[in-house]
Formats: structure tokens, sequence, C-alpha cells
């Protein structure tokens, strides 16, 4: 029988790489598998695709709800740099995002779902993004879109966007709702140049009470809506 301390080294602890949005602890493991939910998720999406750059995958149903508007995300990233695929179901959606993720070519991959997909699917998207690794240009990243509060089981991280804009400024309430070595943990987010950042080391009290209050109304009374300024990059 081996020792345990063979058994224990057995697997690299060798760092991997990751993207951050301004704080070390804002971190996305690439390869690996992530879920973004709340009401401004696609703002998450399009802020994380800004910091890996393009080109990026973007798969969606064949009738979504609405779709990305170009001349909106351009704030965020050149629209020539995202590849928008159409899946005809939601098992095909699925299927595109792991062959994409295991051709390694694209350092994002993104699949806005109608809904959190199960522990089997996430599994296969997981060993598909680190096969990516090894044969592709990349370490991609995959982003799974859900709506709500999200729930997909097996996932790296999960990560909730609201808008919390006050006056002319814009903030956003960002929640780390679960990782595999960090606890909960809430920012209040705004744009700058390198894109979206923590608003402050120590943000104000009362900008930052504010968001939080902006947050609480919108789970309590809009409830599946989207903010307006969220609004702008989709349309009907």
């Amino acid at each position: 029988m081996k020792p345990a301390s063979t058994l224990l080294s057995r697997r690299s602890h060798r760092a991997f790489p990751e993207i951050t949005l301004g704080d070390a602890e804002i971190a996305l493991r690439l390869g690996r598998v992530h879920e973004l939910c709340g009401a401004a998720r696609h703002t998450l999406a399009l802020a994380v695709t800004a910091r890996a750059g393009g080109p990026a995958i973007w798969i969606t149903a064949s009738d979504p709800a609405d779709s990305l508007c170009p001349d909106a995300i351009a704030e965020w990233i050149n629209p020539g740099d995202i590849l928008f695929v159409k899946a005809m179901k939601r098992d095909t959606l699925l299927w595109a995002m792991e062959e994409a993720l295991r051709d390694g070519q694209a350092p994002v991959v993104i699949a806005d779902l109608p809904g959190p997909p199960g522990m089997v699917p996430v599994r296969r998207l997981h060993l598909a993004a680190e096969a990516g690794c090894g044969k592709g240009l990349c370490h991609p990243l995959a982003l799974l879109l859900t709506p709500e509060d999200g729930g997909a089981p097996g996932i790296e991280t999960r990560w909730a966007l609201h808008a919390a804009h006050r006056h002319h400024t814009p903030l956003w309430k960002l929640d780390r709702l679960r990782a595999r070595m960090a606890p909960p943990k809430q920012w209040v987010m705004t744009c700058t140049k390198e894109g979206l950042s923590p608003n402050d080391p120590a943000p104000d009290a009362a900008v930052e009470t504010h968001a939080l209050d902006a947050t609480k109304a919108h789970d309590q009374n809009n409830q599946g809506t989207i903010h307006t300024s969220e609004r702008m990059l989709t349309r009907a």
C-alpha cells in the first residue's frame, strides 16, 4: 500500500490561470465551468469576456426571448469578436458548448440557458474544458447564464450581478454565491477603464447602502424583470 504522502501528491498543486475583475477574490479559473445569474448576468458575461479577450462563442436557444444588441455590447467588447450560435433545443445547446470547449480555440464559451442544467451535463462540460486546455490555443472558460438565483450543481463558482445604479453613477452589486475554496461575499462594482471593477476597497457607506437596498427592492418587487440599463443589452 502506498503511503498517504504519495496519494496526496498525485495531482499537481500548481496555480491555474484565472480571470479576475479588479480584485484577486473575484476570480474565475480557466478550464472550468462557472455560473452567472441575476438580472444583470449578461453584463457580467460581457465584462468577463472583455477581460479574457475574444473570440468568444455565445450559444443561445433558436428562439430566445431576447437577443443581444450589438450597439449596446460594443461598450464592453467588439461585437465582431463574438460568434453567435443558435441551438434548436436545450440538449443541442449544451452539446454545442461541449464541442466548443473541447476544441480549445475560443477563450470564452457562453451558454444562455432557460434554467440550470443537471450534474451530468456540467461534469461533461468540465471534462471538455479540461480537454480544450491541452489541445487548443487557450484555456477555455465556460460560462453558464441562468435566470434568477441559478442553481447548477457541480460548477466551480456561482456569481450573481444586479444593477444598483445611483443617480448618474453606474453601480452593480456582485455576489459570490458559491465557490469551492471561498465563502460567499459581496462587492459594489462600477465601470472603470479596466472594465467592471470594485467601486472602492472601502466604498462610501451611503453608496454601498443604496446599492444593497436597490437590489433588495429589485428582488422583492421586480422579480423576473431587467433594470432599464440592462434591458439596453437585449432586444426582443
